[in-house]
């Protein structure tokens, strides 16, 4: 009888029938070729190998966040020093409002309100001399000091040449001390009266200074002088107005602009 046969019985590949002469090349080659491989490594790296390599060279290649914030602070001091600098800004700003208010108020008085700009007052009237004439005074003196008056307060000087004898010259005087006139002459002129009736070579040589014409001399001469020494009028040209209150108000006026 014929037994049967286990499925799972092995099989066995049959042996090469290649003799072995032909097989030793073929061992030889498989031997050098493993020890290429030993001697070279494998031709690529698996991917998961080169990730520790890459994390080492990046680390090398790119300096720590500790690093980066020291050299920064080594290199920009400005950075470091301006929180001290906004707390000295500020503690300032709250300091400064408290002088200022101090200053305010010490230059305001009655509640803080300004005090109101002055303005300057008229200058007061010019003094009008009395009527005659002092043979004694020096007019030279008078006149220049009349012409510094004159310069400060912008007034005409009112040279009246005249003598004590003379009949014209008292008439003159007259007006001269009437309030309308000597309000006149108080607000726009400074009065000289120099004396010519006398033996005055001074005063004489004043008269031909100021009224240079020459000839002869119909009193009393009345000059009108500028603040810078000018001759306006020159009553020995022009001949004198009448005098009279209209008359030497007329005058007066008209010369004192």
């Amino acid at each position: 009888m014929l037994r049967p046969v286990r499925a799972d019985r092995r099989t066995t590949s049959p042996r090469s029938t290649a003799p072995l002469g032909r097989r030793l090349p073929l061992v030889a080659a498989a031997v050098v070729a493993a020890g290429l491989t030993a001697a070279c490594g494998p031709s690529s790296e698996p991917a998961g190998s080169a990730a520790p390599a890459t994390a080492a060279q990046s680390s090398q290649a790119f300096p720590s966040e500790s690093q980066s914030a020291t050299a920064s602070a080594e290199t920009s001091p400005t950075a470091s020093a301006s929180p001290s600098a906004s707390a000295s800004a500020s503690a300032s700003a709250s300091s400064s409002p408290t002088p200022s208010r101090a200053q305010s108020g010490s230059g305001s008085t009655g509640g803080g309100s300004a005090k109101p700009a002055r303005t300057s007052a008229a200058p007061a009237p010019a003094k009008v001399p009395g009527p005659g004439y002092d043979s004694s005074a020096d007019a030279q003196k008078q006149i220049d000091a009349a012409l510094r008056a004159a310069k400060a307060d912008g007034r005409m000087v009112l040279l009246d040449f005249g003598a004590n004898w003379c009949g014209n010259c008292k008439a003159a005087d007259k007006v001269f001390a009437q309030s309308q006139t000597a309000g006149i002459l108080g607000t726009s002129y400074h009065l000289v009266k120099v004396d010519i009736g006398g033996n005055s070579s001074a005063n004489s040589a004043l008269l031909r200074k100021y009224s240079p014409s020459g000839g002869t001399y119909t009193m009393p001469v009345l000059v009108v002088v500028s603040p810078s020494g000018t001759v306006r009028t020159d009553t020995h040209v022009t001949g004198n107005p009448s005098l009279t209150s209209e008359g030497i108000n007329s005058f007066l006026r008209k010369w004192a602009a």
